[in-house]
């Protein structure tokens, strides 16, 4: 009976000693608030009217390209422009408002190279 005792008590020390060890490898974790959504709008596109190409010194090469967007992209918006599908993307800046006249330097870009006129606008 008392090496039945002393069996309990033994494998009850083993076991606390077993958890009070592996406690000691736990560590908390820190995660701070952080959000998640999902939601829906309306994506609209611009209309872009009065194109005008500028050429330079030397005709055969484009100098900028001028046209008006029907309203403004939000503050931070950019406007690019490519004349050839796997040409150079050519940065814009803006004036005006509602209507935006948008203005393009396009160094390097020539005549016989401006396939197509892509005007990219995105806030």
């Amino acid at each position: 009976m008392r090496s039945t005792t002393r069996m309990k008590f033994a494998v009850l020390g083993l076991v606390g000693l077993m958890a009070a060890a592996g406690s000691a490898f736990l560590a908390a974790n820190t995660v701070p608030a952080s959000k998640a959504g999902d939601g829906a709008g309306a994506v609209t596109g611009y209309t872009v009217s009065a194109i005008h190409y500028t050429l330079a010194s030397n005709p055969q090469q484009i100098a900028s390209v001028q046209f008006k967007l029907d309203s403004a992209p939000p503050t931070g918006g950019t406007v690019k422009v490519q004349l050839a599908a796997s040409g150079p993307w050519f940065d814009c800046t803006l004036s005006g408002t509602p209507a935006v006249d948008a203005s393009c330097t396009t160094t390097g870009a020539t005549v016989l190279g401006a396939t197509n006129l892509t005007v990219v606008a995105a806030q």
